[in-house]
């Protein structure tokens, strides 16, 4: 029973600690909306950034930031905080919006909501993940019978507005950079404050004006169109969709969407293509050369992708060049060249980087590296050889000493030709 009791209250201290640990509040803008007709009856909106603050609590709680609008969140089956865990206010960027439900009247199916509703939506962005949420506001007011937006409840400088979480929708993946022929996953959850909601989820895919439509489902239907969602993740939320196999094509926005009447929510996801370059050399790992000979030497960066890299060629001692504290720094060479880039079949890039080499005796012994830059790589990619020149001199021993062994080698073949004649000769003599 003594062990019962202590895990029960270990329980429960890891628990307030937790508490302690989740946001209270999180600094906003608030994007407000000014909506009129001008004199030549079209629809103008003004935009107006006002300082407001999202705060976590009950409905008697003060504001934090009396000189703020205060968004209260109070508690309902969806906990924004559950969704921005492990992060702190400072790291968060909040951007809050009116939302209008294009004059369509749907009274919220969660217990003790009110006939109407006004409807905020709210961005959580982090680097490493964006959260859109929707926030109910409780009226009295019925609608006006003309569209929303025409017609804002207004709101003060230092008004607090009673709100509660009715929708979330949240990626890990704002981003992903991807390379050639791998398979991704773009990640996309969901979440609603009442159970058993008419549901319809799609993902498109769009770029340079084309848009695609890759999957949809309606949960009321049954009826699925597409592939690349998993049918029971989605029922749990889940609606991340799998791309199986990345093309240069997969470039673009996908975006995945959920629709419950009347709001709709949606959230980007950013897919580039990014391919390494392979890198390569004209020559191997040493190359010998007479002093004052001349040689071209080619860097190639082949198949990447996109446009942008960058080929620096440079020169050091390659007794230093692991060094990390004192080493000089390496010469970067200056007269270097480039090809025009070239276009591949498969839409990569490829590019040569070269020089005329002449052999000089103070740089034999030399490393020469070619530095390859691309914005999918983390580190450079370099490849080197080592140059070793040879005098002249020695090359005119060698040809010499080559040209007296040939000549002793042809007076040997000529000596023993001319005894064996002669020795033939003096056999046909009678005696």
């Amino acid at each position: 029973m003594g062990f019962i009791l202590k895990i029960l209250i270990y329980l429960y201290l890891c628990a307030a600690v937790q508490c302690v640990h989740q946001l209270s509040w999180v600094p906003c803008q608030f994007i407000d909306e000014h909506v009129s007709v001008n004199n030549e009856g079209h629809v103008e909106t003004q935009l107006h950034h006002r300082e407001a603050m999202l705060q976590f609590g009950q409905k008697e709680d003060r504001p934090i930031n009396p000189h703020a609008i205060t968004f209260l969140v109070t508690g309902s089956k969806l906990d924004l905080r559950r969704y921005v865990e492990d992060v702190e206010a400072e790291q968060l960027d909040c951007e809050i919006r009116r939302y209008s439900t294009e004059g369509i009247h749907v009274r919220w199916p969660v217990q003790g909501a009110k006939e109407y509703n006004n409807w905020f939506s709210c961005t959580l962005k982090h680097t490493k993940f964006t959260v859109n949420s929707f926030l109910r506001h409780a009226s009295d007011q019925p609608p006006s019978g003309m569209q929303d937006y025409h017609s804002w409840t207004a709101i003060g400088d230092t008004e607090t507005l009673i709100t509660t979480v009715s929708m979330v929708i949240r990626t890990e993946s704002p981003t992903v950079k991807a390379g050639l022929g791998s398979q991704q996953k773009l990640y996309c959850q969901f979440s609603l404050d009442h159970k058993g909601p008419d549901v319809t989820m799609e993902w498109y895919w769009q770029h340079r004006g084309e848009r695609t439509r890759l999957f949809s489902h309606n949960s009321r239907s049954g009826q699925t169109q597409g592939t690349g969602v998993g049918l029971k993740s989605l029922a749990g939320g889940d609606a991340s969709y799998t791309l199986p196999f990345t093309k240069m094509s997969s470039e673009g926005t996908y975006v995945c969407s959920v629709s419950v009447m009347p709001l709709f929510a949606s959230m980007d996801i950013s897919l580039h293509i990014e391919e390494p370059p392979r890198v390569s050399l004209n020559v191997g790992a040493t190359l010998s050369l007479q002093e004052g000979a001349e040689q071209k030497v080619v860097c190639d960066a082949e198949s990447y992708y996109p446009l942008d890299v960058e080929i620096v060629w440079y020169q050091q001692d390659p007794a230093v060049a692991g060094q990390r504290v004192g080493a000089p720094l390496p010469k970067v060479l200056q007269n270097v060249l480039l090809s025009s880039h070239k276009h591949n079949s498969d839409r990569t890039f490829s590019l040569s980087s070269f020089f005329y080499l002449e052999a000089s005796l103070r740089d034999s012994g030399k490393q020469f590296t070619c530095s390859v830059s691309h914005r999918s790589l983390r580190v450079p990619i370099k490849k080197s050889f080592i140059l070793i020149v040879e005098e002249q001199g020695s090359w005119l021993f060698f040809l010499t000493g080559i040209a007296v062994v040939i000549l002793l080698v042809i007076l040997i073949v000529l000596l023993s030709y001319l005894y064996s004649a002669r020795k033939q000769s003096m056999q046909k003599k009678p005696y």
